[in-house]
């Protein structure tokens, strides 16, 4: 950049309109900026932003090699500063991150003078960017239970995005933990995805949805199956979908299965769709992939896909797992359980390869295929870049689902957010996933821990000996607590690496969301200050949901959880079309869920309604007395502390499997759990919960209770109509 487009850049910063700047800081700043210009001078160009930017913290620091230091410093801080496409609130926090930079020593005059020139308009960088204190800094004394608990230099600067299962909003929030923007939306969704036009792309059951920055649906696309987890929106614009997919049991068996182990429900498998939107409300399937074209059983020699597992890494046993999901909490009355053969829950793609990564959770492992081969290519083995059409490139983590290894060679235990560490970061064309550990019989690992692997990519194929299972056999970088237990996520979560070489590590079962350096020091932690379905307050903890017996104890889920997380760089394209002005803490916020029932408080006056005699709790029936539909109100009497968890459920069967929303029909009942913290009251020395219950006929309900020993169940209630 040429000192005169310097020069006319600091001008700029002089007229920032609707901002109230005192007009002699912003004459001062005015002055040290074209002095820093004038002493930059020229050799603008391809300088990057001290969080890493385009090309990362090591390229920034390569630049500033001999002698340079304090130039490159004053650059990046200029550049910040002047950037005129860029969001302001983009533009402070990338000063404030590069200010905060370890600027070295001067070695002569200039460089002297240019440091000087330099932390003058850090220590102005409000009164530049017309930013005030107020709407940045914390101001809080009491000790902090949810929201940022910790922030520490060497955590890196961006933006938040996450939701609760529970409730309509998206959240995105600044590197304080406020409120930058959020979308409330219609229905909560699992996880949401920031894409670059600043929309927001997310999935419920069987429709995806893209919504721009007020929650407005701009494109929706419903499929017939039912949309699996995770999806994301490809480079050139189209939708790439995970869907689960099903098959009778009848056409398993045909397929090899062993009909001793195929549930009578069937059999769940996945397969991938790219869609290409049409309309706003049309999509165009473009691409498929399944996995039931490549599968492999040495069960029945007189069924298709008849071989030797072990010969064939590039295929799919059908079998394998179906014998443990048979045993698999046999009394569970979730039977697709039972049938849940693949459970992907992570797709990934990689454009330099045009490859797909699939993590299959229950396999333990990690699949990665041919996206350039055509559909017709990718129903079959041949074809594509690699050559092997739509048959499994690369798989790791568990060689005994092909074939190889025992059970001292796994090493992927439930594992979610398998990726390739994207271009520009630390470890660039690694592998990073959250590796959970889990609980099926011979597969034990209490403790959670984020792995990052090297593929052993050779060319669009990767390379294994033969007889042996596909390399690395070790981890190239690992976080783990110190304890391993004390970390340990059974279910959900996520990772992310960061352009500073930290990583995102998301802990569904806290509620946390945290940095680690390479180091595996903690540098930022936010505790979500979400009760499902109402705000945390400070000094306030998320109530126990679940609980995981484990042999190391119990491990507990809370009603804060978070499936994913995602963190965003002051680069990303989809903050700028975002105000991003820093709101409340999510804490402090009105809690708009937060509904102590007109029917609690009638329960608590003595109107229960009909007890439901057959149950094992202390269950009324009310029939609508306040015009709202048919409700259960469940009260615990005396209400102790740790009666107010959200323990109590209730599985709705229907008379007809068909009034069941379509995500529930695979289940068979629509579960729901008594919420005492923001859908219930307690008073005195009675707890009291409140669920409506759905307006179709009722055959009957199941009630439950999670309890450390397990689910103690009530009897089942006959409702009728």
């Amino acid at each position: 950049m040429r000192l005169l487009d310097l020069a006319a850049a600091s001008s700029r910063l002089a007229r920032i309109r609707n901002e109230r700047i005192p007009r002699i800081a912003a004459i001062c700043a005015v002055a040290v900026v074209a002095a820093i210009a004038a002493a930059v001078g020229v050799g603008w160009d391809g300088v990057v932003y001290a969080d890493g930017g385009a090309d990362g913290r090591e390229q920034a620091m390569a630049a500033d090699e001999g002698g340079a230091t304090a130039q490159g410093y004053a650059r990046r801080i200029l550049r910040a500063l002047a950037d005129d496409d860029t969001n302001r609130w983009v533009r402070y926090w990338r000063a404030r991150a590069d200010c905060e930079e370890e600027a070295g020593e001067g070695t002569v005059a200039m460089e002297r003078v240019l440091l000087e020139l330099t932390g003058m308009v850090c220590a102005r960088l409000d009164a530049i960017l017309g930013v005030n204190p107020g709407d940045y800094l914390p101001g809080r004394g009491e000790e902090r239970t949810v929201g940022l608990v910790a922030s520490e230099p060497g955590a890196a600067v961006g933006y938040t995005l996450f939701t609760n299962k529970e409730i309509n909003d998206v959240f995105l929030i600044d590197p304080l933990g406020r409120v930058a923007h959020a979308w409330h939306l219609d229905t909560p969704f699992n996880q949401a995805k920031l894409l670059d036009n600043g929309n927001l792309l997310a999935t419920d059951p069987d429709v995806v949805f893209e919504f721009d920055s007020r929650g407005n649906i701009v494109w929706q696309y419903k499929i017939d199956d039912i949309l699996h987890h995770d999806f994301l929106k490809m480079p050139n614009g189209n939708a790439l979908l995970i869907v689960r997919g099903r098959k009778t049991r009848e056409e398993a068996i045909a397929a090899g299965a062993n009909p001793e182990f195929v549930h009578e429900s069937g059999l769940e498998y996945e397969y991938l769709v790219e869609v290409r939107p049409t309309s706003a409300s049309e999509g165009e399937v473009v691409w498929e992939w399944s996995a039931w074209d490549h599968i492999v059983q040495e069960f029945d020699p007189s069924k298709p896909n008849y071989g030797a597992v072990g010969e064939h890494p590039e295929l799919i046993d059908i079998n394998f797992l179906l014998e443990t999901m048979s045993a698999h909490r046999p009394n569970d009355p979730a039977t697709w359980r039972r049938r849940d053969w693949m459970h992907a829950n992570t797709v990934d793609y990689n454009p330099e390869l045009d490859q797909i990564m699939l993590s299959a959770r229950n396999f333990s492992e990690l699949w990665i295929i041919d996206h350039s081969a055509t559909t017709e290519e990718a129903r079959g083995h041949s074809g594509g870049n690699s050559g092997m059409g739509g048959d499994l490139l690369y798989r790791w983590g568990n060689p005994r689902a092909y074939g190889q290894g025992d059970a001292g060679d796994q090493r992927l235990f439930w594992q979610h957010q398998t990726h390739w560490i994207p271009p520009g970061l630390p470890g660039a064309g690694n592998i990073l996933l959250f590796n959970n550990g889990n609980e099926f019989a011979g597969y034990k690992r209490y403790y959670s821990s984020i792995d990052e692997i090297i593929p052993p990519a050779d060319g669009y194929r990767y390379r294994r000996a033969d007889d042996a299972g596909y390399p690395p056999d070790e981890i190239e970088w690992t976080y783990a607590a110190e304890t391993p237990e004390d970390f340990y996520a059974p279910l959900a979560s996520g990772t992310q690496r960061l352009p500073n070489g930290n990583t995102l590590i998301v802990d569904w079962a806290s509620g946390t969301i945290s940095q680690a350096t390479p180091g595996g020091k903690i540098v930022w932690k936010y505790v979500v200050p979400l009760n499902e379905s109402a705000h945390l307050r400070q000094g306030e903890h998320a109530p126990v949901e679940n609980i995981f017996p484990t042999a190391h104890g119990e491990v507990r889920s809370h009603a804060n959880a978070v499936y994913r997380a995602y963190w965003h760089s002051l680069d990303h394209p989809g903050l700028q079309a975002l105000d991003l002005t820093p709101g409340a803490y999510i804490e402090d916020l009105p809690d708009i869920y937060d509904r102590a029932y007109a029917a609690g408080a009638a329960a608590l006056a003595g109107d229960f309604g009909e007890r439901l005699a057959d149950s094992d709790f202390d269950i009324y029936l009310d029939e609508g007395g306040a015009g709202d539909g048919r409700r259960l109100i469940y009260i615990k009497q005396p209400c102790a502390a740790e009666d107010t968890q959200p323990t109590f459920f209730l599985h709705v069967v229907p008379a007809d499997a068909r009034d069941l929303p379509a995500h529930m029909e695979g289940q068979g009942f629509d579960n729901r759990k008594f919420k005492f913290d923001g859908r219930g009251i307690t008073h005195g020395d009675r707890c009291v919960a409140v669920r409506g219950l759905p307006n179709y006929p009722i055959e009957r309900i199941s009630t439950g209770q999670f309890t450390s020993a397990g689910v103690a169940w009530g009897a089942k209630v006959e409702l009728g109509e």
